[in-house]
């Protein structure tokens, strides 16, 4: 097989951590071949780090669509950035939290 696409749709969840880290290598490798992916994901800083364009969808319809820079960026005040920002103010709450 030597798809032109790859689709992905949350490739990373339910994993453990140590899977996660292996998926997104793949991933990764992947992308330096020079593989064109489309990918639904939370993994923010992953897609930060990797992607050309984002598309950031809420209810079914494409809201945003942007380079990461663009729309993600401190202050950007866009609904992507406000997004991510959500998340790491939930993901400091829990690492707060008492065990």
């Amino acid at each position: 097989m030597d798809p032109k696409v790859i689709l992905l749709d949350e490739p990373t969840s339910a994993l453990d951590p140590e899977l996660v880290g292996e998926v997104l290598a793949v991933i990764r490798d992947l992308a330096r071949g020079g593989m064109t992916m489309i990918m639904a994901t939370h993994q923010m800083e992953f897609a930060r780090a990797l992607a050309n364009e984002i598309l950031f969808m809420e209810r079914g319809v494409i809201i945003e669509r942007g380079t990461p820079q663009e729309l993600l960026a401190p202050g950007a005040g866009t609904r992507t950035q406000a997004f991510c920002t959500s998340l790491l103010e939930m993901k400091e709450k829990d690492a707060e939290a008492p065990c």
